[in-house]
């Protein structure tokens, strides 16, 4: 994993703690089949990928992984044409609009992400108390491109998880084509003064 990767799978923890030494998303796919209703047969693989996605971002810890940036990031299917939208939440260092006069600023002491380790939190309760927040994120709605995506399976046959798998692996491939680009220009934006 790149240290501007947007999505990465974990395959080591995957393996490492599956109850039968496989897979633990695989394991996770079996039990929750009932999430691929709708999706059998049909001829867009949409709707399959999508519930491929959701079963691999809400184990916890998840199957993929994102970058330290990504709030969260969710597959749907578009209902206007039938096509895949990827939506995610990105921290987002202040608009320039805003750093460039302080202004508004009036010394109310206002505070940017809270992080620790490099990770961005949310203020806890105490925080909210003493200090106003201005936390910026981008929401960002992109159409995912389906060539590489696999057909939806007919059922779910024994092969469903190695299916899912393969989704979610064409799902992290595009989300990082369209994603990784706009992450590494956010790492490397200077932090405002």
């Amino acid at each position: 994993m790149g240290e501007h990767e947007g999505f990465w799978i974990d395959h080591d923890y995957d393996r490492e703690r599956a109850a039968g030494g496989s897979s633990r998303y695989a394991e996770h796919v079996r039990r929750n089949v009932a999430a691929f209703d709708g999706s059998w047969g049909d001829i867009a693989p949409v709707t399959f990928a999508c519930a491929a996605w959701r079963l691999a971002t809400t184990p916890s810890p998840p199957y993929v992984r994102w970058h330290r940036r990504i709030l969260s990031a969710a597959c749907d299917r578009n209902p206007w044409d039938g096509t895949l939208t990827a939506h995610a939440l990105v921290v987002s260092p202040l608009p320039a609009q805003l750093t460039n006069s302080r202004e508004w600023w009036r010394d109310r002491g206002w505070r940017d992400w809270p992080q620790t380790f490099g990770q961005y939190l949310d203020p806890t309760d105490q925080d909210l108390t003493r200090t106003p927040f201005l936390r910026t994120t981008l929401l960002i709605d992109v159409p995912v491109p389906l060539d590489a995506l696999p057909p939806a399976p007919d059922g779910p046959f024994k092969t469903l998880p190695q299916t899912a798998g393969l989704a979610v692996a064409v799902l992290v491939k595009e989300l990082n084509e369209l994603l990784n680009p706009i992450i590494r220009r956010l790492e490397s934006a200077q932090a405002p003064g």
